[in-house]
């Protein structure tokens, strides 16, 4: 019987996907109850010399994986890093992958999570500037993305997982002196997702200053946050080898490594696959998984 496949995207050619694929694909860690692909090519990409054709190569490379994973084909894609930066020149109107495969998948329930040894983080907003987000946030908006992050937990075997709740101001706004998001907001949330019957427990909102080391030591599972920097600079100070990046909420397993294209050191030997190999291996943990369940 064949082995389900696991497709990995090209990324831009000029970045450090195509080595950290191909280090990862050597290094003997994946898991051999799957093959694995490459899925775009761009023959004569100049490491740390992006242009036209290796962004639109990468852009080809993403929807070829779309049209694959619709067909069945695919088991799980996993996606090298992208300059989002070239691609919109060229007809990519996300503001990053997150948004692409939720796009082609028609998917609104979704969310941008992060996972390492050390922190598990989700996002309530994701590419947005930091002045829109108090605009964005709502309690409803923080209950689906809550509800998305305690599934991921189990889904990882964390029955009961405990997950905390970023505050969104300063000591989070302490008692509506420093921002009241909290108290119309947050609170309120937390409050809904602690009653909702999930077999998990929802803590906050807590202040983001204390919450990140108390993560890191163990006292929660998962981490909901704010807005992107809030989750991701301690989730990459403590794990930014080993962390994976993975769209919750899809009908496919879609996962990436936690970097970008490192143009500055594309071509030198010097990136580490670690991160790739680790969301190679999260996709086919994630794909057992859903074959396990009835």
């Amino acid at each position: 019987m064949r082995r389900p496949l696991i497709g990995i995207t090209l990324g831009d050619a000029a970045g450090i996907g195509p080595e950290v694929t191909r280090a990862a694909l050597a290094g003997g860690l994946l898991d051999p109850q799957f093959d694995y692909q490459i899925i775009g090519a761009c023959p004569g990409a100049v490491p740390g010399r992006p242009d036209e054709v290796t962004a639109r190569a990468a852009l080809a490379a993403l929807e070829e994986s779309v049209t694959r994973l619709q067909s069945g084909e695919l088991a799980a894609v996993v996606t090298a890093p992208i300059s989002k930066d070239h691609l919109a020149a060229y007809g990519f109107g996300f503001p990053g992958q997150t948004e692409f495969y939720a796009a082609r998948f028609g998917c609104t329930n979704y969310q941008m999570c992060l996972t390492g040894p050390h922190l598990t983080v989700g996002l309530v907003t994701i590419h947005e500037p930091l002045r829109a987000v108090p605009d964005l946030l709502s309690t409803p908006e923080i209950v689906r993305h809550g509800k998305l992050l305690a599934a991921f937990c189990q889904q990882r075997g964390q029955p009961s997982p405990r997950v905390a709740v970023a505050g969104l101001n300063p000591h989070a706004g302490e008692n509506g002196r420093m921002g009241t998001e909290e108290i119309a907001v947050i609170r309120p949330a937390v409050e809904a997702l602690q009653s909702a019957g999930l077999g998990a427990t929802f803590s906050g909102p807590l202040p983001p200053d204390t919450l990140f080391y108390r993560a890191a030591q163990g006292a929660y599972d998962a981490v909901l946050c704010m807005y992107h920097d809030q989750g991701l600079i301690p989730l990459k100070l403590l794990d930014f080898d080993q962390a994976v990046n993975l769209t919750l909420g899809l009908p496919v397993i879609r996962t990436s490594p936690d970097h970008g294209t490192a143009f500055d050191i594309a071509g030198q030997g010097r990136a580490s696959p670690a991160s790739m190999t680790a969301a190679i291996r999260l996709a086919g943990e994630l794909v057992l998984g859903r074959a396990s369940r009835p």
